[in-house]
This record gives structure tokens, C-alpha cells and sequence, in this order.
């Protein structure tokens, strides 16, 4: 199943993601555009871009394991026919 169609699941709230990716989805946006997550770019830019890389690496995995779950949930709810397809 595409990431497409997981999006839109939960934007139309049929799949509700777990507190802990939402908590780390804002993280990361506020991390990565906040003045502070600067300091490092400027004087070490590549500490600072592996910091970044990091934060966007474990809010990945996260998405992935939220996808997985959707994925297992989807095919629960799929009549029997549709899952063999």
C-alpha cells in the first residue's frame, strides 16, 4: 500500500497515529527551523547537518512503524476476496 494512501487515511481520520510520532513530528519541525539548531551549522557544519539527520532519521523510523500498523490494520478490514489481489 503507498504512502499516498496512508496520508490521506489519516488526514480523513481513519488511521490515528500514535502520541509519540506526533510529539516527534512537531519536534523535528520546531528542531530543524529553530535559531538554536543554527548554532551548529554555522560553526560545524557538518555536527550540525548530522544532528539534523538524526532527528528526521528517528521520526522516519517512526512514520514507518506507524505505516506498518496501518498496513496490518487495512487488511483486517479488507473482505477476504480483496486481500488475495
Amino acid at each position: 500500500m503507498s504512502w499516498w494512501c496512508f496520508i490521506k487515511d489519516i488526514a480523513h481520520g481513519a488511521h490515528k497515529p500514535a502520541g509519540t510520532t506526533w510529539a516527534m513530528a512537531v519536534f523535528t519541525v520546531i528542531y530543524t527551523l529553530s535559531p538554536v539548531d543554527f548554532f551548529p551549522e554555522l560553526f560545524l557544519p557538518v555536527i550540525g547537518y548530522i544532528d539534523d539527520l538524526g532527528v528526521w532519521g528517528v521520526l522516519i523510523a517512526l512514520a514507518a512503524r506507524e505505516k506498518s500498523r496501518w498496513e496490518v490494520a487495512s487488511a483486517a478490514r479488507m473482505p477476504h476476496a480483496d486481500r488475495l489481489s
